[in-house]
């Protein structure tokens, strides 16, 4: 059994987000905003190293819903949409601010 590209792509991000929100994040001892997103930029680093090690310069085109792009563009596309939704519901369930400002609401 094969699997697309596009499949592995999204496999591979479903796996680092699934880390990154059922593993890491929600063992650090102080949820903020900066933190999170330090670490959510080396995860996506990570995502593109291991595309990249996949596809780069073989030429596999990959299918965006209207138009056809590059493994890097897909990678990035595709972690912004899973993780924009599990970014949101993390942030409510954990109280992070997303304003930027990590002190009390008060």
């Amino acid at each position: 059994m094969s699997v697309s590209p596009e499949a592995q792509i999204l496999i591979l991000v479903g796996l680092i987000l699934a880390v990154a929100y059922l593993g890491i994040f929600p063992t650090l001892e102080e949820k903020i905003l900066n933190k999170l997103m330090v670490i959510d930029f080396g995860l996506n680093v990570l995502a593109l190293i291991v595309a990249g090690a996949w596809f780069w310069g073989t030429g596999v085109p990959f299918t965006l819903v209207f138009f056809e792009t590059n493994w890097v563009v897909f990678t990035i596309v595709c972690y912004a949409i899973i993780e924009i939704p599990l970014f949101l519901w993390f942030a409510k369930a954990h109280g992070i601010r997303l304003d930027g400002r990590d002190d009390d609401p008060d």
